[in-house]
């Protein structure tokens, strides 16, 4: 029986059946988009631990770079996408499921994570050919989410607690 932690509407790990003693079915929702459509199975250890190290590192969201002011979420997503294509280390800096680590589950979409005023903006688009045939809908498409940094934080805690639990 899955778990679901958090909103899907905004951000939500979902900790589902164990597949084996080092794999678990973990979905993981931002913007009410099935990000972990194409892989949704993680080696524990593994993906706990980077999503222990996000929690600690995003718990408190001043040290997290502000938005690129004027800009709306999408655009702003835009912006980082282009300097990531081109070489920056926007990347480094805003991305979000490539920045903590957390492996194969998020690599079909490109994700930023930022501050602004006094919550967190997460967005993903979802960049794999395969993905947009099946969804032409999400070609171009990004998907906003926005939440204080001490819920996802907490979602996260959460989620690591649940990968803990036999």
């Amino acid at each position: 029986m899955a778990e679901l932690l958090g909103d899907k509407r905004r951000f939500a790990v979902e900790v589902g059946d164990r597949d084996g003693p080092a794999l678990r079915q973990v979905d993981l929702w931002v913007a009410d988009q099935w990000v972990t459509c194409e892989d949704n199975r993680v080696f524990v250890e593994q993906f706990r631990h980077d999503l222990a190290r996000t929690a600690a590192g995003i718990g408190s969201a001043e040290h997290l770079p502000p938005t690129l002011v004027g800009l709306s979420p999408t655009a702003t997503h835009r912006r980082l996408a282009i300097g990531t294509r081109n070489g920056e280390q926007e990347y480094e800096r805003f991305g979000f499921f490539h920045r903590w680590g957390w492996g194969p589950t998020t690599d079909n979409v490109t994700s930023f994570l930022w501050q602004h005023d006094h919550h967190l903006v997460v967005t993903v688009e979802f960049w794999r050919k395969d993905h947009l045939l099946a969804h032409p809908e999400h070609a171009g498409t990004v998907f906003v989410a926005e939440l204080p940094a001490a819920e996802l934080a907490q979602i996260l805690a959460e989620a690591v607690t649940t990968l803990s639990e036999d």
